[in-house]
C-alpha cells in the first residue's frame, strides 16, 4: 500500500481538525438505498462508519430495500405496481419486504462487525441496534388505487433510539413501520431518514445518491444552498433521486435540522469528503445562508488578526495590535462562512471637518484566500458605504499600496493627500507613499 506523502497528508489533517472538534458528540442520519449493498459498495462505506463512531458522532442509519424487493417479486413472479412514485404493497409484496429487510439489516450488521486486522476496521467494536422505533399508519387511496399495505412515519420513538445512541451504538432503521394494532407498513426511505431526523433535531441529514448533488442549468454543482434558495428549484427538472431527495433536505431543515447533505454514492470517501472538507464534494442544504455580514464583537478579535496580519506580513497593510483591535473593534464588520471568520472591513469616521465635507477612511478590507473572486469584497465595500450613509458622511477614502485598480474599478478616483480630513493628513506615512482614492457617497 503507498503511504502519503506528509506534505500532503498534514495539512489535510490540521484542516479537518476544526471538523473533528465540532462533530463529536452530535447526531447525523445517514440513509442509503439498497443499491449500496447490491452493488457491494457497502464495505467501503462501513470503514468510514467506523472512522465516525470512533470519532464520537452518534449515527443513525437508514436503508432501503427497493432492489432487493425487485429481486424477490420477479424471483415469485409477482405484478410490481407503482402509483405516484410509490409502491403498491399487497400480501405478496409485503412477504418481499420483509424478506428483503431481513437480508439487508442481517447483512449490514455483519459488515458493520468486521474487525479484521491491518484493515480500516481492525479493533472496531460497533454494536449496532434496531428494533420497532418507527410507527407508521397506511397512506390508504391515491388516484383512485389502495396502496394496502403502503404507509408513512407517524412517529418516531426518540426516547430509545437517543438511549441506544447515548449506549455508544449505531442506530439501524429499515423502511418498515408498525401500527398499535399489530400492521406492518412499508415506507420510504426518504420518509424514515427525514422524520427521523426532524424528530431528533440531528445536526445533520445525509442522503447517499445517484448523483452528485444538485445541479443549476449549465449542469454545474450548486455546493451550498439556503432553503430560501432550493425551495425554487423545486419546480425544475430535476434528476430523479434530487427529486425525491431535495424536498426532504428542505423540510429537514425547516424543522431544527442545521444541515442536510445531498452527496453521490458511486465516489469512494464521499462521506469523509463532505464532512472534513471545506467545500465538500456534493450539495449541503442550510436553514439559512451560510455568510452573514454583521458587526464585528470583541470575540472576533482573533479571526480579524488572522485574515490581516498575511496582509501586514507582504506590506498591503499597515500592522495592527490585538490590543488596538480590541480597542476599535466596534469599527469592523465581518463576512462569516459556517461560523469562520472570512472578510472584514473597517469604517473610520472623520468628522473635525467642514460639516459638508465628512468623511469616512475605509480600511483594513481583506478577504481570506480561499474565498477571494466571488464579490465577497463587494459585499464589505457596500455595508462600509451603508454604514458611513447612516453616519451622513458624504465620502469614503482609502489609502492602498497594491490595489489601486480594485478600487477605481468602484467608483474611487485618484486624489491627493492634501485632498485627506486634516485629521488624516497629519497621520500620513509618507514611507508608505500609499495611494489616495476618494469616492463621493
Amino acid at each position: 500500500m503507498p503511504t502519503t506523502p506528509p506534505s500532503s497528508f498534514v495539512p489535510w489533517f490540521r484542516a479537518a481538525a476544526p471538523y473533528i472538534h465540532a462533530f463529536r458528540g452530535k447526531t447525523f442520519v445517514l440513509a442509503f438505498g439498497g443499491e449500496v449493498l447490491t452493488d457491494g459498495q457497502f464495505t467501503r462505506l462501513a470503514h468510514d462508519l467506523n472512522l465516525l463512531n470512533s470519532l464520537g458522532v452518534r449515527l443513525v442509519l437508514v436503508h432501503g430495500v427497493r432492489p432487493q424487493v425487485e429481486a424477490h417479486l420477479i424471483e415469485r413472479k409477482a405484478e410490481i405496481r407503482y402509483i405516484d412514485g410509490l409502491r403498491v404493497t399487497d400480501a405478496d409484496a409485503l412477504m418481499c419486504v420483509k424478506e428483503a429487510v431481513g437480508e439487508v439489516r442481517v447483512e449490514i450488521e455483519a459488515l458493520l462487525s468486521m474487525g479484521l486486522p491491518n484493515s480500516p476496521m481492525a479493533n472496531a467494536d460497533i454494536r449496532v441496534a434496531s428494533g420497532n422505533f418507527v410507527t407508521a399508519r397506511p397512506l390508504g387511496v391515491r388516484l383512485g388505487v389502495d396502496l394496502q399495505h403502503t404507509g408513512a412515519v407517524r412517529k418516531i420513538n426518540t426516547a430509545a433510539i437517543r438511549q441506544r445512541l447515548d449506549d455508544n451504538d449505531i442506530v439501524l432503521l429499515s423502511p418498515l413501520g408498525y401500527s398499535p394494532t399489530g400492521e406492518i407498513f412499508n415506507l420510504s426511505l426518504e420518509d424514515v431518514a427525514t422524520a427521523a431526523a426532524t424528530e431528533l433535531a440531528a445536526d445533520k441529514l445525509i442522503f447517499l445518491m445517484e448523483t452528485d448533488g444538485v445541479q443549476n442549468a449549465l449542469g454545474e454543482l450548486i455546493r451550498s444552498l439556503s432553503v430560501s434558495e432550493a425551495q425554487p428549484l423545486l419546480s425544475l427538472n430535476l434528476a430523479d433521486d434530487v427529486a425525491y431527495y431535495l424536498p426532504c433536505a428542505i423540510h429537514a431543515c425547516q424543522h431544527q435540522v442545521k444541515r442536510a447533505h445531498l452527496i453521490s454514492r458511486h465516489t469512494d470517501g464521499a462521506l469523509l469528503s463532505e464532512l472534513f472538507t471545506r467545500d465538500g464534494i456534493g450539495t449541503m442544504i442550510t436553514p439559512a445562508r451560510l455568510e452573514t455580514l454583521r458587526a464585528a464583537q470583541i470575540d472576533d478579535v482573533g479571526g480579524i488578526l488572522a485574515l490581516i496580519q498575511p496582509l501586514e506580513a507582504d506590506g498591503m497593510l499597515v500592522r495592527r495590535s490585538r490590543e488596538r483591535l480590541e480597542m476599535e473593534i466596534d469599527r469592523f464588520i465581518v463576512l462569516e462562512h459556517d461560523g469562520m471568520l472570512i472578510g472584514c472591513a473597517a469604517l473610520y469616521p472623520f468628522t473635525d471637518d467642514h460639516v459638508d465635507d465628512q468623511a469616512g477612511e475605509l480600511a483594513c478590507l481583506a478577504i481570506h484566500p480561499d474565498y477571494r473572486g466571488q464579490a465577497r469584497g463587494d459585499a464589505l465595500l457596500e455595508a462600509v458605504e451603508q454604514a458611513a450613509r447612516q453616519l451622513n458622511l458624504r465620502r469614503l477614502f482609502v489609502l492602498t499600496t497594491h490595489t489601486a485598480h480594485w478600487f477605481i474599478e468602484r467608483d474611487f478616483v485618484s486624489a491627493n493627500v492634501k485632498d485627506l480630513p486634516t485629521q488624516k493628513q497629519l497621520l500620513y506615512n509618507y514611507q508608505r507613499r500609499s495611494k489616495v482614492f476618494v469616492k463621493q457617497l
